[in-house]
């Protein structure tokens, strides 16, 4: 329910009932579903702080987990309008992918992360970049037939991602502004993506834009 976005319960497990139960490394991919569960509900400070620790606590010897934490981390972060912290995590994330080509995730959490793809890793490894783009459209395809019917919530499904991840940032009330300075683009191509992306989708304002976003 979680990690596809449908209805969540009230409450969830707690985790001493289960946590002590598992191998280190899964525990670790359960506190990152916990962090996960946390950014859902808006709690994002306390959703990077669970990173933090689980990650200190001997989550980084496991690349897999490390790397999905660090990944809710840049969730969080970009939430919180705090890119400086986002880009950080992003890139440790990155440093643990890269050694065995694991870039599954980052085309899992795309439209999550804030167009901090775009700002990161686009400029710096391009030929990376397009492979977790691919990733991204195969995975959206079919998350989207899963999550839109359940939750009555319709994720938009026709845009770029780039105009998705700018849409994005819009829909959380970043400023035309502070979009083109974390892409490094103009402020009019940053008007051109909001544009493009409100005609697909038939809205007229931003405030319209979040009913077809991960918000």
């Amino acid at each position: 329910m979680v990690l596809l976005h449908l209805p969540l319960p009230e409450k969830m497990p707690e985790a001493d009932s289960f946590l002590p139960l598992l191998p280190p490394g899964v525990r670790a991919y359960a506190l990152y579903v916990q962090a996960h569960y946390l950014y859902l509900k808006g709690e994002y400070a306390k959703s990077a702080g669970l990173v933090t620790a689980t990650l200190a606590m001997g989550a980084s010897s496991y690349p897999i987990p490390a790397i999905y934490l660090h990944l809710a981390a840049v969730m969080d972060y970009m939430s919180m309008k705090q890119p400086d912290q986002a880009k950080a995590h992003l890139l440790a994330a990155w440093e643990l992918a890269r050694l065995d080509d694991l870039i599954e995730g980052f085309g899992e959490h795309h439209g999550l992360l804030g167009a901090m793809l775009e700002a990161v890793i686009k400029p710096k490894w391009p030929k990376d970049f397009k492979r977790i783009i691919d990733i991204t459209y195969r995975f959206s395809s079919g998350w989207r037939r899963v999550h839109n019917p359940i939750t009555g919530h319709d994720v938009a499904d026709d845009l770029t991602t780039t105009e998705f991840a700018i849409a994005m940032l819009a829909a959380r009330d970043w400023t035309t502004q502070e979009i083109a300075k974390h892409l490094k683009i103009s402020v009019n191509t940053v008007k051109s993506h909001i544009s493009e992306a409100m005609r697909k989708l038939n809205v007229e304002n931003r405030k319209d834009l979040k009913k077809y976003m991960l918000l």
